[in-house]
This record gives C-alpha cells, structure tokens and sequence, in this order.
C-alpha cells in the first residue's frame, strides 16, 4: 500500500509551507531518516525527514509550491510495491482530498482515469540505488554558504551528526570552487552597477513574491505598531568640551584625510562603559 506524506507542522503557527528543494526524484530508495526536502515556514527553512523504508513514486508538490498544512506532498511506495501502481494508486486518492490547483477541483471526481499518466517519470527506478549513494546530506544553510562561494558539497566531510555537513564544514572551506562552477556563466563582479536601460525605454515592471518568513513579519509589524504602547525616551548632555576636544584632534588628523564625527566619540564612550 502506497504511503502519501504531508505538509507537517513544522512550527507552532505554520498553516502553509514552501517546497525550497527536493533532494530526492521518482524511482530513489530511501530510509526512515533521510532528508528529502528542504521546508520553508514562517520562521525558518528546515528539513523534512522520512519516517519509512521505500522507494520514491511521486512528487506531487514541486519546488517553489506554497503547500497548505496537511497537504499531499509526496508518494512512496513499499518495499516490494511496484512504483509506478503505487503512484496511480494514491493519485487518484489525492484527487478527490484536494490538490492545490483549484479549477481541477470540479472535475476531481473524473480525474481518476487519467491518473495513471504520471506514472512514465517510474521509468528511471532501475538507477534507484546509484543516485542514493550520490546523495549529500547538509543543513540548509551549509547548502546556502556552499551555493554561495562555489563549493561542492559532495568533496566535504560532515562532522554533524550522521555525518551531516553543517555551516561550519562550509565556512573552514578555503579551496577553489567546484569544477561544476567552470562551465558557468560568470558572476557580476560586485560592486559595479548595472547598464541603465536606454532613454525612453519604458521599465519593466518584476513581481516578486514574498517568502513565508515576510508574509508573516509583515502583519506582526503592523500590529506592534497598532497594539503595543510607545513611548519615546530622551537625554540631554553638555558636549562643550567633547566638541573642542574633536576640533583639536581633527586638526591633528587632518593631514591623514580622517575626520571624527561627533558619533565616533559616543561610541567609544559606550564600548569604554561596557
């Protein structure tokens, strides 16, 4: 019998969860404990972990898909199940609880039959084990810095638990980027400002959406605002001597091209306090 995971609960207040990455495809075996996708919340992206033994059949989210709580996500099916039965299987179980797209809802109860169209990706079972043993475990922030500098995570030793590569795996990292990285189109140097469009070009207009971390932060500002009483604390000090002070060593520096501004003192008189 198919085993159909959902969206969990990764924090107290989630009510929806976006796919970052999968970091399994149809026809990879996996384990209880592997990591198999990479989760972003309302507060943080974490990694979503199986509980069963079996083999892959079915990615019903994608990458970049906000998902609601409870929510099928994924299909796999046991040990000793064929996959691509299983993906037909609890597709068209899934019709009917709900999928995300919201025109094929009315026409839910006909989907059935054509249910087991998905199943062609099952092709690529027999490579089930090579791609396993291919996998590299790593937090997605040790992912994040790696993507970052260029390195590939695949030459690293993890020294997490498991194995696992963690940020500072990444971060004592020094080599030269990964060959992948070669083939690459190269970077934007920093720094250098890109090509203004042509006079009368009309602006392209980019939407962007927000992450679930944003969407959240943005109501809670505002109801801080709203909700919360504020109130504003100010002091008054005699500067008169900071300031001839500042003169006469502004004067001393001048020769260097340095000048002190009147923020250069209170912060050495506040790391001088602490």
């Amino acid at each position: 019998m198919p085993i159909e995971m959902t969206m969990p609960r990764l924090s107290d207040t989630m009510e929806v969860g976006t796919v970052v990455k999968w970091n399994v495809k149809p026809g990879d075996t996996v384990s209880a404990g592997d990591v198999i996708a990479d989760i972003e919340t309302d507060k943080a992206t974490m990694e979503l972990q199986t509980f069963d033994d079996g083999t892959i059949a079915k990615l019903v989210a994608e990458e970049g898909q906000e998902v609601a709580v409870g929510s099928l996500i994924l299909i796999i099916a046991e040990e000793g199940e064929d996959v691509a039965t299983a993906a037909a299987s609890a597709g068209a179980q899934s019709a009917s609880a709900g999928a995300s797209s919201a025109p094929a809802a009315p026409t839910a109860t006909a989907a059935p039959p054509a249910a087991p169209a998905p199943a062609a990706p099952a092709a690529p079972a027999p490579q089930n084990g090579s791609h396993s043993s291919e996998r590299v475990f790593a937090s997605p922030l040790a992912r994040k810095i790696a993507a970052e500098k260029g390195i590939d995570l695949s030459s690293i030793h993890g020294t997490g638990p498991a194995g696992r590569i963690v940020r500072a795996d990444v971060e004592n990292i020094t080599g030269a980027p990964a060959p992948a990285a070669a083939g690459a189109a190269p970077a934007p140097s920093i720094g250098v400002p890109a090509p203004l469009p042509p006079a009368g070009a009309t602006p392209q207009e980019q939407v962007i959406p927000l992450s679930n971390m944003r969407a959240i932060i943005a109501p809670r500002l505002v109801e801080s605002k709203q909700n919360v009483p504020h109130y504003q604390v100010s002091v008054s000090a005699r500067l008169d001597a900071l300031m001839e002070l500042r003169e006469q060593l502004n004067e001393q520096l001048e020769p260097q091209g340095v000048k002190l501004s009147v923020n250069d003192f209170i912060m050495r008189a506040c790391a001088l306090a602490m």
